[in-house]
């Protein structure tokens, strides 16, 4: 069990990035191994097997042609910032729906620290600042499956309402973006049980 209650999400969205990278640059990827020599990225810690360096140094990039990301339909202009934000809202929303119904004191803390971080380091400074402020309106609530995921609704639907975008009605929060579907409960949150609960 990972020490952090977010490392097996973050493992897992790490694995997703790697796939996709791998298909973008046509390295190909082990599929049976997150750990295998041709990783691409990592949130873990090296490995004598694994490489640590992001974009190795002696990987061959003469496959990859234009033309190769073009017959895929992929641009290759930057990320917008309206991609940015519809790709982070779904992450934080498929973070809630895999919150557990009784969370540790440990991921009450992750899930607030995490949105902290975001209202800090997000790419668009100005996205940051507003979501600063949605924060320090509207503090994190974390105290249950349901209670993050309808807080997450509400604080979205402050975003949306700011841009002029409708609102999502929050009783459909978890018919719209439900628990992940993976074998064994594999995506669910494990946290420590070290600390005590609130």
């Amino acid at each position: 069990m990972p020490d952090n209650p977010l490392q097996h999400l973050f493992q897992k969205v790490s694995n997703c990035f790697q796939t996709h990278l791998a298909n973008f640059t046509g390295q190909p990827q082990n599929p049976s191994s997150s750990t295998s020599k041709n990783t691409i990225f990592s949130l873990s810690p090296p490995s004598s097997h694994v490489s640590s360096k992001i974009y190795p140094a002696n990987r061959d990039t003469s496959s990859v042609q234009p033309k190769d990301v073009l017959n895929k339909g992929k641009s290759a202009a930057p990320v917008t910032k309206e991609e940015l934000g519809r790709a982070t809202w779904t992450f934080l929303h498929t973070l809630a729906a895999q919150y557990p119904e009784h969370p540790t004191r440990q991921q009450k803390k992750d899930v607030k620290e995490l949105m902290a971080i975001l209202s800090r380091m997000y790419p668009c400074q100005e996205c940051a600042d507003h979501f600063k402020e949605v924060l320090r309106v509207n503090p994190v609530q974390a105290g249950s499956h349901a209670e993050f995921s309808q807080w997450l609704c509400h604080v979205h639907n402050v975003v949306n309402r700011s841009l002029g975008k409708l609102v999502f009605p929050c009783e459909r929060v978890d018919a719209r973006w439900g628990k992940l579907e993976c074998e064994q409960r594999a995506c669910d949150l494990q946290g420590t049980t070290n600390f005590d609960e609130d």
